[in-house]
């Protein structure tokens, strides 16, 4: 189980962490770092975060100028970066990148736009050596707008 793997005194449940907090164990910065904060956190387990989306976002002045949509390749990203947090905050993979290996059955079921609190769920599920799958979904108002597996690389 992957939670066994990193045992230790860092292993809390619902631990939460803050953007710096965060910034100590992701390496992305503005404007690529898509989560504001950790609610829950389960080391090597899973992650809850969320994402403010406001309209000075750089992506929506190109995607769409008339009617801004989140795009959901970024959506994939943030969900990912919460997957992210989740493992590499276990020691074992301190210092650690994990990196996209595929998003599969990748679903938008509603559109993310300025003004929006995203609500990121990613749940570690397999992990064997370097290579692990995530599955992973957002949230905004309590309704599901994204879902994917992630698959990962850990280097």
């Amino acid at each position: 189980m992957l939670s066994r793997r990193c045992a230790g005194k860092r292993e809390q449940e619902n631990n939460m962490l803050n953007v710096t907090q965060i910034m100590e164990i992701l390496p992305h910065r503005a404007p690529f770092l898509l989560v504001d904060r950790i609610d829950e956190l389960e080391p090597g387990k899973r992650a809850v975060g969320c994402k403010a989306v406001t309209y000075n976002e750089p992506f929506f002045a190109g995607h769409f100028p008339q009617e801004p949509v989140m795009p959901g390749v970024l959506i994939c990203e943030a969900l990912a970066q919460v997957g992210a947090v989740a493992l590499l905050s276990c020691e074992e993979y301190r210092g650690k990148l994990a990196l996209f290996g595929g998003i599969q059955k990748a679903r938008f079921r509603q559109k993310v736009v300025p003004g929006d609190v995203l609500c990121l769920e990613t749940e570690l599920i397999k992990l064997k050596g370097t290579i692990g799958v995530a599955k992973a979904t957002a949230y905004v108002q309590g309704k599901v707008c994204t879902e994917a597996e992630l698959t990962f690389v850990i280097q």
